[in-house]
Protein backbone atom coordinates (compact mmCIF):
# COMPACT_ATOMS: atom_id res chain seq x y z
CA UNK A 1 0.00 0.00 0.00
CA UNK A 2 1.61 3.58 -0.95
CA UNK A 3 1.48 6.20 1.71
CA UNK A 4 -1.24 8.26 -0.49
CA UNK A 5 -3.59 5.10 -0.01
CA UNK A 6 -2.53 5.39 3.96
CA UNK A 7 -2.99 8.98 3.86
CA UNK A 8 -6.87 8.33 2.33
CA UNK A 9 -7.81 6.02 4.65
CA UNK A 10 -6.43 8.16 7.66
CA UNK A 11 -8.56 10.88 6.01
CA UNK A 12 -11.38 8.66 6.18
CA UNK A 13 -10.86 7.23 9.70
CA UNK A 14 -10.98 10.73 10.55
CA UNK A 15 -13.97 11.52 9.14
CA UNK A 16 -16.02 8.56 10.72
CA UNK A 17 -14.09 9.54 14.02
CA UNK A 18 -12.10 6.40 14.32
CA UNK A 19 -8.95 8.27 15.86
CA UNK A 20 -7.23 5.79 17.17
CA UNK A 21 -7.01 3.71 13.91
CA UNK A 22 -5.96 7.12 11.96
CA UNK A 23 -3.31 7.17 14.28
CA UNK A 24 -2.00 3.63 14.43
CA UNK A 25 -2.01 4.17 10.51
CA UNK A 26 -0.26 7.72 10.33
CA UNK A 27 2.16 5.98 13.49
CA UNK A 28 3.20 2.84 11.15
CA UNK A 29 3.79 5.24 8.10
CA UNK A 30 5.88 7.24 10.28
CA UNK A 31 7.49 3.50 11.64
CA UNK A 32 7.86 2.40 7.70
CA UNK A 33 9.21 6.32 6.78
CA UNK A 34 10.74 7.69 9.43
CA UNK A 35 12.98 10.36 7.35
CA UNK A 36 9.56 11.71 5.83
CA UNK A 37 9.08 14.82 8.07
CA UNK A 38 5.80 15.51 6.23
CA UNK A 39 4.47 12.12 8.06
CA UNK A 40 5.47 13.65 11.27
CA UNK A 41 3.88 16.98 10.74
CA UNK A 42 0.66 15.16 10.01
CA UNK A 43 0.52 13.15 12.78
CA UNK A 44 1.64 16.09 15.33
CA UNK A 45 -1.01 18.13 13.49
CA UNK A 46 -3.33 15.02 14.52
CA UNK A 47 -2.83 15.23 18.01
CA UNK A 48 -2.81 18.88 17.99
CA UNK A 49 -6.91 18.49 16.83
CA UNK A 50 -7.51 17.11 20.26
CA UNK A 51 -4.90 19.56 22.55
CA UNK A 52 -2.60 16.60 23.06
CA UNK A 53 0.46 19.14 23.19
CA UNK A 54 3.28 16.81 24.38
CA UNK A 55 2.34 14.35 21.49
CA UNK A 56 2.34 17.32 19.01
CA UNK A 57 5.48 18.19 20.05
CA UNK A 58 6.78 15.11 20.27
CA UNK A 59 5.84 14.53 16.53
CA UNK A 60 6.68 18.22 15.02
CA UNK A 61 10.59 18.26 16.48
CA UNK A 62 11.89 17.59 13.92
CA UNK A 63 10.43 20.92 11.92
CA UNK A 64 11.25 24.32 11.56
CA UNK A 65 7.66 25.51 11.81
CA UNK A 66 7.10 24.29 15.66
CA UNK A 67 5.02 25.59 18.71
CA UNK A 68 7.67 26.34 21.24
CA UNK A 69 5.13 25.33 23.98
CA UNK A 70 4.64 21.96 22.33
CA UNK A 71 8.09 21.34 21.99
CA UNK A 72 8.81 22.30 25.98
CA UNK A 73 5.33 19.96 26.77
CA UNK A 74 7.81 17.26 25.21
CA UNK A 75 10.91 18.03 26.57
CA UNK A 76 8.97 18.09 30.15
CA UNK A 77 7.78 15.07 29.56
CA UNK A 78 10.67 13.44 28.17
CA UNK A 79 13.44 14.96 30.20
CA UNK A 80 16.18 12.89 29.76
CA UNK A 81 17.94 13.22 26.24
CA UNK A 82 18.25 9.55 25.80
CA UNK A 83 14.29 8.85 26.37
CA UNK A 84 13.86 11.95 23.98
CA UNK A 85 15.98 10.43 21.69
CA UNK A 86 13.96 7.46 22.08
CA UNK A 87 10.64 9.03 21.59
CA UNK A 88 11.57 10.49 18.32
CA UNK A 89 11.60 6.96 16.95
CA UNK A 90 14.55 8.42 14.15
CA UNK A 91 16.45 5.68 12.38
CA UNK A 92 19.32 5.84 10.32
CA UNK A 93 21.89 8.44 10.19
CA UNK A 94 21.19 12.51 10.95
CA UNK A 95 22.17 12.96 7.13
CA UNK A 96 19.02 10.95 6.13
CA UNK A 97 16.69 14.41 7.25
CA UNK A 98 15.67 16.65 4.78
CA UNK A 99 16.34 19.76 6.06
CA UNK A 100 19.11 21.42 7.31
CA UNK A 101 16.86 22.65 10.83
CA UNK A 102 15.82 18.42 11.18
CA UNK A 103 19.36 17.62 10.68
CA UNK A 104 21.32 19.59 13.01
CA UNK A 105 17.93 19.22 15.66
CA UNK A 106 19.20 15.30 15.25
CA UNK A 107 22.52 15.88 15.83
CA UNK A 108 21.87 18.05 18.81
CA UNK A 109 19.77 15.54 20.60
CA UNK A 110 21.93 12.44 19.89
CA UNK A 111 24.97 14.97 20.93
CA UNK A 112 23.30 15.95 24.55
CA UNK A 113 21.82 11.70 24.83
CA UNK A 114 25.72 11.07 24.11
CA UNK A 115 27.02 13.29 26.59
CA UNK A 116 24.31 12.27 29.17
CA UNK A 117 24.67 8.69 28.89
CA UNK A 118 28.21 8.87 29.11
CA UNK A 119 29.18 7.08 25.98
CA UNK A 120 28.55 7.32 22.17
CA UNK A 121 24.66 7.06 21.49
CA UNK A 122 23.23 5.44 18.00
CA UNK A 123 19.87 6.30 16.47
CA UNK A 124 19.33 2.75 15.21
CA UNK A 125 20.37 0.84 18.53
CA UNK A 126 18.75 2.73 21.14
CA UNK A 127 16.16 -0.18 21.94
CA UNK A 128 13.30 0.07 24.06
CA UNK A 129 15.43 1.32 26.98
CA UNK A 130 14.36 -1.27 29.55
CA UNK A 131 17.87 -2.01 30.10
CA UNK A 132 19.23 1.32 30.57
CA UNK A 133 17.96 3.27 33.83
CA UNK A 134 17.50 6.78 33.29
CA UNK A 135 16.94 9.10 36.09
CA UNK A 136 17.89 7.80 39.42
CA UNK A 137 14.63 7.79 41.93
CA UNK A 138 12.17 8.34 38.94
CA UNK A 139 8.58 6.75 39.27
CA UNK A 140 9.68 3.66 37.90
CA UNK A 141 12.35 2.91 40.04
CA UNK A 142 10.27 3.63 43.43
CA UNK A 143 7.73 1.57 42.36
CA UNK A 144 10.25 -1.52 41.61
CA UNK A 145 11.83 -0.95 45.18
CA UNK A 146 8.10 -0.87 46.41
CA UNK A 147 7.34 -4.18 44.32
CA UNK A 148 10.75 -6.11 45.87
CA UNK A 149 9.56 -4.83 49.39
CA UNK A 150 6.18 -6.29 48.81
CA UNK A 151 7.24 -9.47 47.51
CA UNK A 152 9.91 -10.23 50.28
CA UNK A 153 7.30 -9.45 53.09
CA UNK A 154 4.99 -12.06 51.20
CA UNK A 155 7.86 -14.45 51.49
CA UNK A 156 8.62 -13.77 54.88
CA UNK A 157 5.13 -14.40 55.84
CA UNK A 158 4.66 -17.28 54.00
CA UNK A 159 7.46 -18.58 55.72
CA UNK A 160 6.48 -17.74 59.24
CA UNK A 161 3.42 -19.87 58.81
CA UNK A 162 5.26 -22.61 56.79
CA UNK A 163 7.16 -22.77 60.54
CA UNK A 164 4.18 -22.32 63.03
CA UNK A 165 2.54 -25.52 60.66
CA UNK A 166 5.64 -27.98 60.97
CA UNK A 167 6.19 -26.41 64.66
CA UNK A 168 2.16 -27.01 65.25
CA UNK A 169 2.64 -30.35 64.10
CA UNK A 170 4.99 -31.72 66.40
Amino acid sequence: MTIENTLAKVDTDLAAGRLPLARQRLRGLVSSFPADLSLRVRLADDYRLFGESVQAGRWSYLDAGRSPEEVAAFEARYRHPVDRMRALAWRGSEAAAKTPFARAQLAAMRLAASQSAGKPMDWDQLGSGADEPTEPGSVHDVLFGLGCMVGLIVCLALMCIGISTVISWL
